[in-house]
């Protein structure tokens, strides 16, 4: 009994390190995608882009450390990002930036599904506050923010993507 109760929680522990390197390659690709954001969003806005921008990288930081801490190492930054579509201007600039917090919302509710304590609610704190940003560059909102990009999410892809 003892060994089928290690084996369920090296599981758990593995299941909950995967969402956070997945949390961890969102993350960096969100830094990324606020570069690019930075670059076209309009001076009216460019101090919410910076504020994302900001807050992603200081959840970045803090994933390095948590994945550290689990004795793994941190999945690293790619050398570039696939956009999902071209950004020439503002508009496009702030559907970008509505399309990488949709994103992160959907790594942040796996990483609250796979963990607990401390760690769990520090996800649906990031979540949160992912759905909140969406919100307020889309002007449009989902029930259940992070789930709803879960659906049809593929096994991999050929480029990372923001």
């Amino acid at each position: 009994m003892n060994g089928a109760r290690q084996t369920k929680d090296r599981e758990a522990q593995d299941a909950e390190l995967r969402a956070l390197q997945a949390a961890l390659a969102a993350e960096h690709a969100a830094v990324y995608g606020y570069g690019v954001v930075g670059g076209r969003i309009g001076e009216k806005r460019r101090t919410e882009a910076r504020t994302a921008y900001d807050a992603h990288r200081a959840r970045r930081d803090a994933l390095v450390r948590a994945v550290k801490d689990a004795g793994a190492a941190p999945v690293a930054a790619a050398a570039g990002y696939a956009l999902p579509f071209a950004v020439p201007d503002a508009p496009a600039a702030v559907r970008l930036a509505a399309r990488l917090e949709d994103r992160v919302a959907g790594v942040y509710a796996d990483l609250v599904r796979a963990s607990t304590g401390e760690r769990r609610r520090e996800a649906a704190e990031a979540m949160r506050e992912a759905a909140v940003r969406s919100v307020r560059w889309s002007g449009e909102s989902v029930a259940f923010p992070g789930l709803a990009e879960r659906g049809g999410t593929a096994s991999g892809t050929p480029a990372p993507t923001v």
